[in-house]
């Protein structure tokens, strides 16, 4: 075995998001808003959202237990497991070590690796973790595991509708289909109050929207900016939109993500790069003179580059946007669910292409990578990991809650949030088989899980442990 991994990168990839959503439609109604408001204004279609028996361990659980049963992974090939989350029910107590009862029962606790925190940043940072070792004379050969899982809820008012909560597991490893190219990456740390979470006692974030948008494009032109200059150093060329064939972001909202592609391309066109055409030349020649704090104030240079964009924006970055529009936010695995996206919308002609992907947490941290995608070898190829996710099939079964029981749904995890010795509803009517769900939380604040029987991918192996037996 050689003592690195080349072309380290995603093998395989799963998407697990709760069955519970609210139309974003039928919210405008309900929160009594302008119609669109959701909808048109943050682009957005529709919000998954966690009952009682569901959280970011048994999503977490649900989503690794499928990606080794569907790819067949014996669980003792597992090497290094990272957790992004900044979804918080523990201060000291890692989500990695829940996910360790499915390996201790193979006799697997050789596992390197614990929680990455940041903001919506830390799956990003679990990944580059991962990847780092396998290229590392640290690796022993074996496969890395990272989970994205997080449940973002909002307090009642205008952010509520920005929630959303899924699980996203990937496997890393050598000869991947989804390569990083790390000499092109560029990154942007900064210290920023733009949403954070200091009130231990409650589930619900403080947030700045105004600044927060300003933090996340400020991080994504000087990412971008370090990004063309590694790109130009290595390549001789310059970097210009028409070098990707396609852009994912990390989206809170789709609004927001129409923008940051609209503000890189307004880069290309200060950077005269070959993406921008006449015709857009002339639209965005107005606002050249604008200082950098005075363009992310303009609301007309925001329409401008927008419509200029367009055209690019219809073909690079639309593939990305359909998880996320229909799930929420899910922090973490938010990029990683526009990943998902296009592999589920174009699987079947993505070999050879590069996807530029832009991560951001607040507080803040950010980075812009790029992904060289192959077909890569059976059972780890791009077709495979779209037909394998199921997506169409998992959006296609969800059950749609009318807002009013959507509202009392956070109520009671809110009065629960950070409380013990309660016992859930255990009502797994709406979950698939193989779905793991909350049963209960002891007066010692120790959690217990279960499986619903059956399988989401060709195993029946039940994990108990600590889960739920005992107890």
């Amino acid at each position: 075995m050689a003592s690195y991994g080349k072309n380290a990168g995603i093998l395989a990839m799963e998407i697990y998001f709760p069955p519970t959503c609210v139309q974003q439609e039928e919210l405008e109604a309900h929160d009594g808003v302008s119609k669109g408001k959701y909808t048109i204004g943050l682009g957005q279609e529709c919000m998954t959202f966690c009952t009682e028996v569901e959280d970011i361990i048994s999503m977490s659980l649900t989503a690794v237990t499928s990606l080794l049963e569907k790819y067949e992974i014996d669980p003792k090939q597992i090497g290094r497991m990272e957790v992004g989350s900044e979804t918080v029910l523990d201060k000291s107590k890692s989500i990695k070590t829940f996910l360790m009862q499915i390996f201790e029962e193979c006799g697997n606790t050789d596992i390197e690796g614990v929680d990455s925190t940041n903001a919506c940043y830390g799956g990003t940072a679990a990944l580059f973790n991962c990847v780092n070792w396998m290229e590392s004379s640290s690796w022993d050969g074996r496969y890395g595991l990272v989970i994205c899982t997080d449940s973002a809820v909002y307090a009642e008012g205008p952010a509520r509708p920005t929630g959303g909560a899924a699980a996203i597991a990937m496997l890393v490893g050598p000869d991947a289909p989804i390569v990083f190219e790390n000499k092109f990456r560029g990154s942007h740390m900064a210290h920023a109050y733009d949403f954070y979470k200091p009130n231990l006692a409650s589930a619900y974030p403080v947030v700045d929207g105004k600044l927060s948008q300003t933090c996340y494009l400020t991080a994504l032109d000087s990412c971008y900016k370090r990004f063309c200059i590694n790109y130009e150093k290595i390549q001789g060329k310059q970097f210009s939109l028409n070098e990707a064939n396609f852009f994912a972001f990390h989206s809170p909202y789709n609004k927001l993500v129409q923008k940051s592609f609209a503000r890189l391309f307004f880069n290309d066109f200060l950077r005269n790069a070959s993406s921008v055409d006449e015709d857009a030349v002339g639209k965005l020649a107005p606002f050249s003179t604008l200082s950098k704090d005075e363009s992310y104030q303009s609301r007309d240079l925001e329409k401008a580059s927008q419509q200029a964009a367009k055209p690019l924006y219809d073909e690079k970055v639309q593939p990305t946007t359909l998880i996320p529009k229909q799930i929420g936010n899910t922090y973490t695995a938010s990029l990683y669910t526009a990943l998902a996206s296009l592999i589920h919308n174009k699987h079947s002609s993505l070999v050879g292409n590069r996807v530029v992907m832009f991560s951001y947490g607040s507080g803040l941290t950010a980075t812009m990578f790029s992904l060289k995608l192959n077909e890569g070898r059976h059972p780890f190829s791009l077709s495979n990991i779209g037909m394998a996710m199921n997506i169409a099939e998992k959006l296609k079964v969800r059950h749609e809650f009318p807002p009013g029981k959507f509202v009392e749904t956070l109520e009671l995890m809110e009065n629960r949030y950070g409380d013990r010795d309660f016992v859930t509803s255990k009502d797994t009517s709406l979950l698939a088989p193989g779905t793991y769900y909350l049963t209960e939380v002891d007066s010692m604040y120790r959690r217990f899980y279960a499986k619903k029987p059956g399988s989401s991918g060709g195993g029946t192996t039940n994990h108990h442990g600590s889960m739920a037996n005992g107890h």
